[in-house]
């Protein structure tokens, strides 16, 4: 599956997240524990972009640099993201230990871009 692909569907799951938190999820849990889950959203959505760029520069040109961009991208979703859903649904905060791993995975994933795209472009 290509990073514009996974890109893509991720994508698609944020906007149908984030509906589904606006609407399903407003009355059902408290407004912190929104929040919290709002958030993971955002960064779900902005990273998709990232990894539709990921795979667009990999068409362009092949580069280790990029390749872990798009790993360190997806990783940081599920981490980052995931745990914020897991905490939000729960309300067990012991999961937000997992959330800054994800964080690093997306800073990772931006130096890895910078690098991986200055050599394809």
């Amino acid at each position: 599956m290509t990073y514009f692909v996974l890109g893509s569907v991720a994508g698609f799951l944020a906007v149908a997240l984030g509906a589904f938190g606006a609407h399903a999820l407003r009355d059902k849990i408290p407004e912190d524990r929104l929040a919290v889950y709002q958030t993971g959203v955002q960064y779900q959505m902005y990273h998709a972009f990232a990894l539709v760029v990921v795979g667009i520069l990999m068409r362009m040109g092949h580069s280790a640099a990029l390749s872990w961009a798009g790993m360190l991208f997806t990783a940081g979703i599920v981490l980052f993201s995931g745990s914020l859903y897991t905490l939000a649904g729960t309300g067990i905060r012991k999961l937000g230990a997992i959330t800054p791993i994800g964080g690093l995975c997306f800073l990772g994933g931006w130096i890895a871009l910078l690098i991986g795209g200055g050599s394809v472009l």
